[in-house]
C-alpha cells in the first residue's frame, strides 16, 4: 500500500486515525494543499527580500503522481520567470524513522531569490492557470520556507 492510498483508506475509513488540526484543514474538511490569502500575508510580513528554499512535501491523490508531472512542467517556466530553481525533486521511499502513513511520496525543494520573488510567481495569470494540476493531484502537502544557513 503506498503512503496515499493508506491515507485516502484512512479517510475513508473512521476508524482509522488522521491526525488533522483545525489549522491544516480546510473549510470543507479536506486537508490544505495550497496557501490562502492570509497564509500569503504573513509570508510576506516576515522578510520580503529574504531569500528562501521552498520545502514540499507532498502526498498523492490516486493517480496524483502522474498529474504532478503535468503541474511540474508548466511550473518550471514560471520558477525560471522569477529566478527561482529546483534544487531537488523526488518520490520517497518507506521511511526509516516514522509513524505508520507519516511517509511522503514525494519532496520538492525550489531556491528562490526572495519570497517576494515566491509570492510574484504565484500571483501570475499564467502559473494560476495549471495550478489546478497541483490541487488534482494532492491531497496533502506541506509547504515551508526555509532559511539557508
Amino acid at each position: 500500500m503506498t503512503h496515499n492510498q493508506g491515507r485516502a483508506a484512512s479517510a475513508q475509513n473512521p476508524g482509522v486515525h488522521v491526525s488533522m488540526t483545525p489549522e491544516t484543514m480546510r473549510q470543507d474538511g479536506l486537508m490544505a494543499v495550497n496557501p490562502t490569502g492570509a497564509d500569503m500575508k504573513a509570508f510576506l510580513a516576515v522578510d520580503a527580500d529574504e531569500p528562501i528554499v521552498m520545502l514540499n512535501l507532498l502526498r498523492f491523490a490516486e493517480g496524483g503522481a502522474e498529474r504532478y508531472d503535468a503541474y511540474i512542467a508548466h511550473f518550471r517556466p514560471f520558477a525560471e520567470k522569477v529566478g527561482a530553481t529546483v534544487v531537488y525533486f523526488g518520490h520517497g521511499a518507506d521511511p526509516i524513522v516514522a509513524e505508520h502513513g507519516q511517509g511522503w511520496d514525494a519532496v520538492l525543494l525550489v531556491s528562490y531569490p526572495s519570497r517576494r520573488a515566491f509570492s510574484d510567481m504565484v500571483r501570475d495569470p499564467g502559473y494560476q492557470e495549471g495550478t489546478h494540476l497541483r490541487t488534482e493531484a494532492l491531497v496533502e502537502a506541506l509547504l515551508q520556507p526555509t532559511v539557508p544557513r
